[in-house]
């Protein structure tokens, strides 16, 4: 009999099983052990024909290499299919060698998850001048989801005032911005942003007006260092605007600096549980889980083939 399961780095625990559930499959831990030298020995439950990998890639150079273990432990012990969802995807950004002598970090790492696993699944990867995801991973599937139609539903459910005026920091957020307002039937516009280094930039708005005496909606899909929110945020309050909240998929930036984001004139800042985050308020399993339930389908028409 064909079977299928799940199982999750220990680090994504917790949202692997709430999909596992969605799915009505089972969920297994992955147990790691690091040595005195650092390395890492990996060890997998008992593989199913299709095994679903999850893991979250923020912070992520031990979990590919504890990936890659695992892929070669589920290969060898009879996984045909390995499936990778990874919420937040890792090297996605380095989609170019800006400087003499870079790597090309999204093809890197495109080539090597394509040698381990047969389709990947990620949520508002960060593909600014890469059109479709596919091309990062040549020779397998990949989706990449919005995380825009479960953050639409959260505020909507919470309660948002129609005056907001949703904003995205720069014109690489248009197609996610664009998105989000239309959900919830409110207006947006795009700032213009100049980076000048990871933590310096400016930002400005084409029409201060529309968001004069109007709440702020800032969306964006990763923050890291937090700098583009928090001037963002400063041009708000200059212009204007009521009050100033903020949505992001991707949280990376040190909890700590909610109090700079508060500082700065941001009265709330809520993520989606892509990583684990004191901000999370958002869940993808639903996201996560309508991708999936097609390898549930997939997995009774091999059984019926047979």
């Amino acid at each position: 009999m064909s079977t299928i399961a799940l199982q999750a780095l220990p680090s994504s625990t917790g949202p692997a099983k709430r999909l596992a559930a969605r799915l009505g499959l089972a969920c297994d831990e992955i147990a790691l052990h690091r040595f005195p030298d650092g390395e890492l020995r990996v060890t997998v439950a008992p593989a199913a024909d299709t095994t679903i990998l999850f893991a979250s890639l923020d912070q992520p150079n031990d979990k590919l290499i504890a990936l890659l273990f695992a892929a070669e432990a589920l290969r060898r012990d009879g996984a045909r299919r390995l499936v990778l969802v990874a919420p937040y995807l890792c090297y996605m950004r380095q989609d170019i060698a800006f400087h003499p002598g870079e790597a090309i970090s999204q093809g890197a790492m495109g080539r090597l998850l394509a040698t381990l696993v047969d389709r990947v699944v990620t949520v508002d990867a960060h593909l600014h001048r890469t059109p479709d995801i596919s091309s990062v991973f040549p020779g397998i599937e990949a989706e990449n989801l919005s995380a825009m139609p479960a953050i639409a539903d959260a505020l909507a459910a919470d309660g948002i005032d129609p005056a907001t005026v949703v904003i995205g920091p720069d014109a690489e957020s248009e197609p996610w911005v664009n998105d989000l307002a239309g959900r919830l039937r409110l207006q947006h516009t795009v700032a213009r942003k100049t980076r000048h280094g990871d933590r310096s930039v400016d930002i400005d708005f084409a029409d201060p007006t529309l968001l004069s005496g109007r709440p702020a909606l800032m969306v964006d899909d990763i923050v890291s260092s937090g700098a583009t929110l928090m001037v963002a945020a400063r041009a708000l309050r200059t212009i204007g605007a009521t009050a100033i909240d903020a949505v992001v998929t991707h949280a990376l930036f040190p909890a700590a600096m909610v109090n700079a984001f508060t500082e700065a004139g941001i009265r709330s800042v809520r993520s989606t549980d892509s990583v684990s985050h004191p901000t999370n308020a958002i869940a993808l399993d639903e996201v996560l889980a309508a991708a999936l339930r097609s390898e549930l389908g997939t997995t009774r028409s091999r059984e019926t083939t047979r």
